[in-house]
């Protein structure tokens, strides 16, 4: 049976804006545009003919913003929306309350690039809105959508998937330094900012040194930290090249860059490099975790949160082959299954757990 195709409604009050998402996303041939609007009103009066798989709403538009739509959506007819935002401090935090407000995602308004600064957005854009179909609108934010009916996903887009061979070559052994330092290395996406302010909320302020990479673009991460500091008892900042990796702190990688764990003597710290996609990610989970392996080992908890594709599952691998523990969220409490399932069939998952028993487990594996 072929491919069921995506049904998407773009809705932006910039004819510019409408005109690039629906040529980029119409380059994937497992997504079609249905249709386009200005404004929500438009959008609802498209919907009446015709419901979308999925949203992608602007956040700032004059007749009525994309928070206030969006609130009416999940409590109205609950449908998978990819917030579209600006890379300005206003639309980044008004994305963040679109997440905590039901929104499955986020993504960067297209813009003039370079060829490879395109053809990375349409592999960021279209792996966002498949991801969105596949979704499970959780916690109130509406019913339960079948993923096994999309079946397998693929994004044919001229981008090469590389492997963390391109950041960090495999290393020939594993012996190190001794220390008895633990550190969480967490890879997250679709679903993951919701399920990081969870985890992270239930940590003591003395928990172990975290260090987290979340699928999001850039500017966006330096706003999520923000947001997450003000709520948890642990101090939570976007990382910045050579940052050390404390108890009681979780750094989250920033948008756009790959980040490494490095170690000198006891000391841990974050090294922060450009580089390719890896995984069809950057920042990559299998980047991290591969770097994990090689400086942490079996000091070393990993954990693997909701998201769709299998970024993170090589590094998980190679984290318990180090002699890491690793957990896994289960398919109940993720919005998207995906990444968790892959590292679990990849053999480096030691335990599969709900998101609500994480943190404590994560402070009992660091005792």
């Amino acid at each position: 049976m072929p491919e069921k195709t995506i049904r998407v409604l773009v809705v932006d009050d910039s004819a510019t804006v409408r005109q690039t998402l629906k040529e980029v996303l119409e380059s994937d041939p497992g997504i079609t545009v249905i249709a386009t609007a200005a404004d929500p009103f438009l959008a609802v009066e498209r919907m009446s003919r015709e419901i979308p798989d999925v949203i992608t709403l602007d956040v700032e538009m004059p007749r009525m913003d994309g928070l206030t739509f969006l609130a009416k959506i999940m409590k109205q007819h609950p449908i998978p929306v990819v917030m579209c935002s600006s890379l300005t401090g206003t639309g980044s935090e008004s994305a963040l309350m679109a997440l905590e407000r039901g929104a499955v995602d986020i993504i960067e308004k297209p813009r003039v690039g370079t060829k490879q600064f395109l053809e990375e957005s349409r592999v960021r854009i279209c792996d966002v809105v498949k991801s969105a179909a596949r979704a499970r609108l959780l916690r109130g934010r509406g019913t339960k959508l079948d993923a096994a009916a999309f079946g397998p996903m693929t994004c044919n887009v001229p981008c090469p998937k590389l492997s963390a061979d391109v950041m960090l070559p495999k290393p020939e052994s594993h012996a190190m330094i001794e220390t008895t330092e633990k550190i969480v290395a967490i890879g997250a996406s679709t679903g993951g900012t919701e399920a990081l302010r969870e985890f992270l909320e239930a940590l003591p302020e003395d928990a172990p040194g975290i260090i987290i990479v979340q699928h999001m673009p850039e500017k966006f991460t330096a706003c999520f930290a923000q947001r997450l500091d003000g709520l948890c008892r642990v101090t939570v900042k976007e990382a910045a090249n050579n940052d050390s990796v404390l108890r009681g702190q979780a750094l989250i990688a920033p948008g756009n860059k790959h980040m490494l764990l490095k170690r000198s003597g006891s000391r841990y710290f974050v090294e922060i490099k450009e580089g390719p996609l890896v995984s069809r990610h950057r920042p990559s989970v299998d980047v991290l975790f591969r770097s994990v392996a090689r400086y942490a080992g079996r000091n070393a908890v990993g954990v693997i949160m909701t998201g769709m594709g299998d970024d993170g599952a090589k590094g998980m691998q190679e984290m318990k082959q180090a002699g890491a523990y690793n957990l896994a969220q289960d398919e109940a409490s993720c919005v998207v299954f995906g990444m968790p399932q892959e590292a679990i069939r990849a053999g480096g998952v030691d335990r599969i757990m709900p998101l609500n028993q994480m943190a404590a487990e994560v402070v009992r594996l660091c005792r």
